[in-house]
């Protein structure tokens, strides 16, 4: 095994794992690397998923150069700069699109009071519980609190918001008592 293969296996293979890590763990992974950050965003994409793009196509490049091609280590260093950038590339337009197709919609929980939702984990009185509504184009599971019970199932309406939590009232249970069967 050459040097150079050990250089471009563990570009291919560091750079490869932490940009999966990035696309798939954003939420969690995006503060790692965060240290990476640059100070500065490309039309919109942070540059260190494109750092990875480019670490693990310049790998892949750099071994298909040696081995694929049968090139030295200097054609093959070279493959590997052309396969990075197209790489770098490719990353930087998938995650235009990702970020693109995120939701800027912002709205404050004194926006949902009269809204509707679901209990979905039981609301003890003056207790805390969970609430899923449907609001801004999304769905929201928040916590709740309440003057009375509510069991999970029942439908509330927010009637107010106290601190990062919503307060929700019961709304009357609909029965079918005393209509027209013909209805």
């Amino acid at each position: 095994m050459h040097v150079a293969d050990l250089v471009f296996g563990v570009c291919l293979l560091a750079g490869g794992a932490l940009l999966l890590l990035t696309l798939v763990l954003d939420d969690i992974f995006s503060g790692v690397l965060g240290a990476i950050h640059l100070g500065f965003d490309v039309a919109g994409v942070s540059p260190a998923p494109m750092l990875l793009g480019f670490l693990a196509m310049f790998g892949i490049g750099g071994l298909f150069g040696l081995h694929g091609l049968g090139a030295g280590v200097t054609v093959s260093t070279l493959t590997g700069i052309v396969a990075g950038l197209l790489g770098s590339g490719v990353v930087f337009g998938a995650f235009k699109v990702l970020k693109q197709a995120e939701s800027s919609d912002t709205f404050r929980l004194e926006e949902m009071i009269g809204s509707t939702g679901r209990v979905s984990v039981g609301i003890p009185a003056n207790r805390f519980g969970t609430v899923l509504i449907s609001f801004a184009g999304g769905s929201h599971n928040l916590t709740a609190t309440a003057d009375a019970e509510i069991a999970p199932g029942r439908t509330v309406k927010v009637v107010g918001v106290a601190g990062s939590n919503i307060v929700v009232a019961p709304l009357p249970l609909v029965t079918n008592e005393g209509a027209r069967p013909d209805a």
